[in-house]
């Protein structure tokens, strides 16, 4: 942990303040910003030589000077800390992202107000709400809003001056019912302003008062006898109910609240963040921040509170967290919840972020499962001095139990995992006898000969089933193919796990423990097992229409009618006679029943 910069005569210097500690490199870059309730006793509690974390003292082998900013408080000192984070990001500092992109609602500062989705808070421009993490939950309130309440979409400049002077039509939204045309005074800016006003209030989470309106409005329609506005009014009410009842209500007596939640690991700290307004909640937020150094998670959370209030303009007065915070935040209460709603709040809270921790870890494992399958490969393409890593490989296998119904199967491996659906099963067709050789020939050369005329792509690597002559058989074919040496080729003879090469008698042994020969025996053995059950499956069938054939008057193309419509012996027999006559006739279906019931 040794430094170039003279530490000691500096930190001697260093006031027993709260404060924010800057440190800088050789370079001038700014590398690390602090926050500290005292800042000499907290700057040299990094060039102590217990510090044992091994990426604190690479930060402190880097420090070539320290700036520091006295402040009145710690809390005053952890704004500070936040806001140069997001400033300079400096690269032993937890990621804090000054993030502009979430979406608001704006209701504008004008005659007539409108409401608009924006992602630039001009606060200028009106009132903002938001931001929202979800694009598509914004617009469908932004859609709600338009259809409870007929507000201006234009961008015209409605002065009363303007107005009167008759400078503008209205446009076809007035035709379609969308805008009640306040461009030609037709819709006063106090109704409309009476819109407005409950749209505020909506997008604060109280939904009350609105529901509340439209009541009395359906209700004064009603005694009026005025049914079909009345019937609108409801239809408003039912949109505006709908909307609070996919709202999670919390609970209506828990008015102002951000609950914060905190899960860590050794590499990252997850965190979430519910705010609730009127005992529902309006704003969530789940997220990660990857850890730098070796950052307590009371230090984290206690950042991240100050940073995600900042960026959802929250100022509850009442934080509830899962863990304590390392510093108070001034005018806010703050704690732990032990029982009731907001002790539920808080598990709600911690649900999320469980789900977010479990989602990382999910792909940080199949990152890793991905990365070994690529080291496997590449161990691969070094054992057998491949060309090219062998993404694509495909294995032969025959079989063909006390020489009846030979059977070969091939099986597709890509990216070092099993790509079922390329499996093709063979029959051997031109081979009469259990010949091996010939049997493997035939496949490979079927196999290779449809890939050629389909244009389809070629395998990095063929795995040949068998030792010298099962891998001269396929050699043969490809070079009938003229496509020996274009694609590498190997035997792995099952007796001592050896590897042939074509044209050569003496074969490579890949240590047992290697992760490269273990893919081969699983690709070689998934061949094997693949080809052994197509020729059960075959070798059964074949003996149930021996078994049919042998009945007198039932020949080759009766039983294969039978297997093919009843598929067992079993079905044949519990079917009824008179259906198995209308397949086969009747004399031929009486002498079936009357063998298979003896």
């Amino acid at each position: 942990m040794e430094s170039s910069f003279n530490y000691k005569d500096y930190i001697s210097h260093l006031p027993e303040s709260p404060g924010s500690y800057r440190f800088f490199n050789k370079e001038g870059e700014l590398i690390y910003v602090g926050k500290a309730k005292n800042l000499k006793h907290r700057v040299s509690s990094y060039f102590n030589k217990s510090v044992d974390d091994r990426k604190t003292r690479r930060l402190v082998s880097q420090i070539q000077r320290i700036e520091f900013t006295i402040v009145n408080t710690e809390f005053d000192a952890l704004l500070l800390e936040n806001s140069l984070i997001k400033k300079y990001q400096p690269k032993y500092n937890i990621l804090l992202k000054d993030d502009k992109t979430y979406p608001f609602i704006c209701i504008t500062k004008e005659p007539f107000p409108k409401l608009i989705a924006t992602r630039k808070v001009e606060k200028e421009l009106g009132t903002f709400y938001g931001p929202y993490a979800s694009v598509k939950g914004m617009h469908t309130l932004v859609e709600l809003l338009r259809k409870l309440y007929t507000i201006r979409t234009c961008n015209l400049h409605l002065t009363e001056k303007n107005i009167t002077a008759g400078k503008f039509k209205v446009c076809l939204e007035y035709h379609l019912g969308n805008c009640k045309g306040p461009c030609e005074g037709l819709f006063s800016s106090e109704e409309h302003n009476r819109n407005i006003e409950q749209i505020h209030h909506i997008l604060k989470g109280n939904i009350s008062p609105a529901i509340q309106y439209f009541r009395n409005k359906m209700a004064e329609a009603a005694e009026q006898l005025a049914f079909e506005k009345a019937q609108e009014y409801k239809v408003k009410l039912d949109l505006l109910s709908n909307f609070q009842s996919k709202s999670l209500v919390v609970n209506p007596n828990i008015s102002d609240v951000d609950v914060f939640s905190l899960l860590s690991d050794e590499k990252c700290a997850y965190i979430n963040f519910l705010r609730v307004v009127n005992g529902t909640i309006v704003q969530t937020k789940t997220t990660s921040v990857k850890k730098k150094l070796d950052e307590q998670d009371s230090d984290i959370l206690t950042m991240m509170i100050v940073d995600i209030r900042d960026e959802f303009g929250s100022y509850s007065k009442e934080v509830i967290t899962n863990i304590p915070l390392s510093t108070p935040l001034e005018g806010i209460h703050h704690h732990i919840p032990q029982i009731g709603d907001k002790k539920k709040l808080l598990e709600l809270s911690l649900k999320n972020v469980l789900y977010l921790k479990k989602e990382s870890a999910d792909k940080q494992s199949n990152l890793a499962e991905k990365d070994r399958e690529k080291r496997v490969l590449l161990k691969l393409q070094q054992d057998l001095q491949l060309k090219t890593i062998p993404l694509h490989i495909e294995c032969f296998d025959n079989s063909n139990l006390q020489g009846t119904n030979p059977v070969s199967s091939m099986v597709c491996f890509r990216n070092g995992i099993a790509a079922k659906r390329d499996y093709r099963h063979y029959n051997i067709k031109t081979v009469v006898g259990p010949d091996d050789f010939a049997s493997m020939h035939e496949v490979v050369f079927r196999r290779y000969r449809r890939l050629l005329d389909e244009n389809a792509s070629l395998p990095d690597l063929i795995v040949i089933d068998g030792g010298k002559g099962q891998l001269s058989a396929a050699c043969k074919a490809l070079k009938e193919l003229s496509l020996y040496g274009e694609i590498p080729i190997i035997g792995i003879a099952k007796r001592l796990e050896e590897i042939y090469f074509p044209e050569d008698s003496i074969p490579i042994h890949i240590d047992k423990k290697s992760e490269s020969l273990m893919l081969l025996q699983r690709i070689r053995d998934e061949a094997h097992r693949f080809a052994i059950t197509f020729h059960r499956d075959k070798r059964s069938k074949n003996n149930l229409k021996s078994k049919l054939e042998d009945i007198p008057g039932i020949g080759k193309e009766t039983s294969a009618k039978l297997l093919k419509t009843y598929k067992s012996v079993k079905k044949i027999k519990e079917a009824d006679l008179e259906e198995v006559a209308k397949l086969i006739g009747k004399e031929k279906a009486t002498t079936l029943r009357n063998y298979l019931t003896q």
